[in-house]
């Protein structure tokens, strides 16, 4: 039987949108995966895909490397990149404009000082130091009093570089006179001077002499060392700002922090 002209027309555009619901319902789901980066996981996901650059600080080189892996294999599309030096350089970095998305120092004072140039800090981490010294120890360092022996060769970072400013505060809460053959722009420069046996002796953060395996590490007693602390933020600059913020949320995550425990970090 023929229906009537308007019937027809209402049965015609009823079918019409049933046929059209399916593949608009399709398209949302898959654009919207698109757009936000689709099989991240964890923080970062729902964060857009990006190529990140990361400033770090030097005692961070070995531990980050192995975290950034671990990231990007959990964010399928993203890929970051560090640049690692002494907290202070990568201060000057970011004052002079360098194209980054996210930075990490080795102290609280650095990163407060670049406030108007970040987004609010976390702190991700912490450490100690200790007394690094050739392989067996062959001059005989016990103690932090030691290192004012006029005749061992004592080398420290500059007291502008945050391990620098910490080995000065605490040789000097226990009146202990140290003269530097040399004064170091990072963490890793000291440590590359024991090593090889221009110093007999350094103050290196914990986690910098177990990553070389090339030092001896003197324990120095909680009472007489000091804490650093490592915050993590944004940089107003980023072209990422989405995603850097993902990587620096990620970095407090469980499995970060189990990554940076196994390198000798502290918690935060």
């Amino acid at each position: 039987m023929s229906l009537p002209p308007a019937r027809r027309r209402a049965a015609a555009a009823a079918l019409t949108t049933a046929l059209m619901l399916p593949l608009a319902a399709c398209g949302s789901d898959g654009s919207g995966a698109e757009e936000e980066g689709g099989g991240g996981s964890g923080a970062a996901s729902g964060a857009r895909k990006a190529d990140l650059t990361v400033l770090a600080a030097s005692s961070l080189t070995d531990v980050f490397t192995e975290a950034g892996a671990v990231y990007e294999k959990e964010n399928p599309g993203t890929e970051v990149t560090f640049s690692f030096a002494g907290s202070q350089e990568l201060a000057a970095q970011v004052k002079q404009g360098a194209p980054a998305d996210a930075l990490v120092t080795a102290d609280t004072r650095t990163m407060e000082g670049l406030s108007g140039d970040t987004g609010e800090p976390t702190v991700i981490a912490r450490n100690r130091l200790v007394i690094a010294t050739g392989e067996g120890n062959p001059e005989k360092v016990e103690r932090l009093d030691d290192l004012a022996d006029p005749k061992l060769k004592v080398v420290l970072a500059a007291p502008e570089v945050p391990v620098g400013r910490y080995s000065r505060q605490i040789l000097d809460a226990r009146k202990i006179d140290v003269k530097p053959v040399s004064q170091e722009p990072n963490v890793r420069a000291v440590l590359s001077k024991v090593s090889l046996g221009e110093a007999d002796a350094g103050l290196v953060y914990r986690t910098d002499a177990a990553a070389t395996g090339k030092v001896d590490a003197i324990e120095i007693p909680d009472a007489q060392n000091a804490i650093a602390s490592y915050p993590a933020a944004t940089l107003k600059t980023s072209q990422h700002g989405e995603a850097a913020a993902a990587f620096v949320a990620w970095l407090s995550t469980p499995a970060a922090q189990k990554i940076l425990r196994g390198a000798g970090f502290q918690q935060p």
